[in-house]
């Protein structure tokens, strides 16, 4: 491992190698390698508990190796004994082109862990990114499993706990192995515009450097390019229409500052050395996304009148933003905001309105009996493309694409919507039915009467099933 083993995770290694020995992968590696990597993972994304690293170094030894539950329970503890009974039942969740009984039960269960302790889920995430780097030794059946599992799942999963870079990654790899030849296309088409904007980064981190220095602000400058499969979807869109030159964010430049105040500092400075795209500055430190992402991000255009976006974030934004709820698992800092040994061993320290749908989720399991109804609500409400909408006070709600007024209400309080009488949005009435889009204001007009029913109606275009439900309370 990067960091030297502790006792106890010398312990779990040696147990590893000894339960799993003789055991090998399909690309001749000894499975305890790729469970140490696994390990490793986890130690990158900024996990330093020893029970979950232990974990992971485990989480073999029962399905392909020679222990037991009981052995793991004598030798590591209950704590890790569960952590692993949950993991093995992860292992059988199925792509949606598998969609039946099974498949939605196993959903549901996975969600249930989820609920219950974040840990596991993160392990399984680590397991499946290193599975992704060697899908080119399994059969064909198992590469399209393990890939679109990855990209109807697992991805959209690590989006939705702030882990940005690790979803990137997931995506990239399952989109080149499921869609080959897309991936290849999007791959060359936009082969030319990153190499313009990657020989002009230098010039253009060179300028911004010197007027930062001259600012007395000390900043990191990085610059990333878009990762392929976001490219790709983002190509597909209709206002797009697969038109590289209308993504103005294939190229980013982070600044990385100590201060927030600083970040804003930042922004001036930018708008005076480069020309703004109009309408093209998102504040996700004023307003943060649900899962915690904050930063400021401003598109410019650069050198030759490329187009390309800054990011800009403190430190603490941008590992919250690398790593999501593996970042607030540092117990001492944690412990010193009261939250308890178990929430913040159990990756629950994120607080806030962050970890609000992990909470919808138990919900979910309880309202929703039908595994139909059950599996439309999570493709709507958590896998599908979400924006992000603000109250009057600047709270942020985060919906699935092609929510109305009518869902933001039952959104902000499961028994608002009942109420609902009319809308505005961005200061302006609308019908409400009306779509709501990204970062769109809404304001909502209540009836008084605390009776008044939900209108029938509005079955035909609400989008959550959290509505959906709301309603046909009063008409079943």
């Amino acid at each position: 491992m990067k960091t030297p083993q502790t006792p106890f995770l010398k312990k779990a290694t040696e147990f590893a190698n000894d339960s799993l020995v003789g055991k090998k992968r399909n690309s001749g590696e000894k499975v305890a390698d790729h469970c140490l990597r696994v390990a490793e993972i986890l130690e990158d994304f900024k996990v330093t508990d020893p029970e979950v690293l232990a974990m992971a170094i485990l989480h073999h030894s029962l399905h392909e190796g020679a222990a037991s539950i009981d052995d793991i329970r004598w030798e590591f503890g209950e704590d890790i004994a569960s952590m692993m009974e949950a993991f093995e039942k992860l292992r059988i969740i199925k792509p949606r082109k598998e969609i039946g009984e099974k498949f939605t039960e196993n959903l549901r269960w996975m969600f249930l862990v989820l609920a219950k302790d974040l840990r596991v889920v993160l392990v399984k995430l680590a397991d499946i990114l290193d599975n992704l780097t060697t899908l080119q030794y399994v059969n064909e059946k198992k590469r399209v499993e393990v890939s679109r599992k990855t990209l109807e799942i697992f991805a959209p999963l690590a989006e939705r706990l702030g882990m940005g870079e690790m979803k990137g990654t997931m995506q990239d790899l399952a989109f080149m192995n499921l869609y080959p030849g897309e991936y290849e296309w999007v791959k060359k088409y936009a082969h030319n515009q990153i190499d313009k904007l990657t020989k002009a980064m230098p010039k253009v981190k060179a300028k911004l450097s010197q007027a930062l220095d001259e600012a007395g602000i000390e900043a990191e400058i990085q610059s990333r390019i878009k990762h392929y499969y976001s490219l790709y979807t983002k190509l597909q869109r209709p206002e797009v229409n697969r038109d590289i030159n209308k993504i103005y964010d294939l190229m980013a430049m982070r600044v990385i500052v100590k201060e927030k105040e600083e970040c804003y500092q930042v922004l001036s400075i930018v708008n005076q050395l480069f020309r703004p795209l109009p309408g093209h500055v998102s504040d996700f430190i004023a307003h943060p996304k649900p899962n915690g992402y904050q930063s400021i991000h401003t598109k410019v255009f650069g050198p030759a009148n490329l187009p390309f976006e800054i990011q800009i974030r403190t430190r603490k934004m941008h590992e919250a933003a690398e790593y999501g709820v593996a970042a607030h698992w540092n117990y001492a800092e944690q412990k010193e905001k009261g939250f308890s040994d178990e929430v913040i061993s159990r990756g629950f320290a994120a607080g806030g309105e962050k970890l609000e749908w992990v909470k919808r989720l138990g919900e979910w399991q309880m309202e929703v009996t039908d595994n139909r109804e059950f599996l439309k609500s999570i493709k709507t409400d958590f896998f599908g493309q979400r924006i992000f909408c603000f109250t009057p006070k600047g709270d942020v709600k985060d919906l699935p694409a092609g929510a109305t007024p009518i869902d933001f209400a039952y959104h902000v309080h499961t028994n608002l919507g009942n109420l609902v009488t009319g809308a505005k949005v961005n200061g302006k009435v609308v019908s409400l039915n009306t779509t709501l889009r990204n970062g769109d204001v809404v304001e909502l007009f209540l009836s008084k009467d605390l009776s008044k029913k939900p209108s029938r109606d509005w079955l035909e275009f609400v989008k959550t099933s959290l509505a959906r439900r709301k309603i046909k309370k009063f008409y079943t």
